[in-house]
């Protein structure tokens, strides 16, 4: 599978927004900023995939994001993971607790899975960035 990844250089304003106290920014334009390098190390190990449903909202994934999936990385305990399970892809924090394997939602209408031989479940890759929108539509 081959993909295409143009780049699309986006201006780096060299000032820095404070997050605490408001600062005077600097009208100023550093360089360019290439997404592709910035948010993706191995590009051919990364996919993006959309998000459907809301149990993720308390690790701030929201219906309708882009999740940027490596699928290079081994998941290791308290990720958030993309896995297929029986049949369905599922966005989840992983815990391995005592050899148990769970998939951990982060909304309190949603109940954690507990992870059984009689389950087809396989980690697909390990969420690097979340893309949501900040403004509603």
């Amino acid at each position: 599978m081959n993909f295409y990844f143009p780049t699309v250089f986006i201006p780096l304003v060299s000032a820095t927004v404070s997050a605490g106290f408001p600062s005077p920014a600097d009208d100023y334009t550093e360089l360019s900023l290439d997404l592709n390098t910035h948010l993706i190390e191995r590009p051919y190990s990364t996919f993006c995939i959309r998000v459907r449903g809301n149990s993720m909202e308390g690790a701030r994934v929201y219906d309708g994001d882009i999740l940027l999936v490596d699928r290079s990385i081994s998941a290791q305990n308290g990720n958030i993971i993309i896995g297929i399970l029986d049949g369905e892809f599922t966005v989840k924090r992983l815990r391995i607790e005592q050899g148990q394997t769970f998939l951990l939602p982060e909304h309190p209408s949603y109940e954690p899975v507990a992870i059984t031989e009689a389950n087809d479940f396989k980690v697909w890759g390990v969420v690097t960035y979340i893309i949501h929108k900040t403004q509603k539509q």
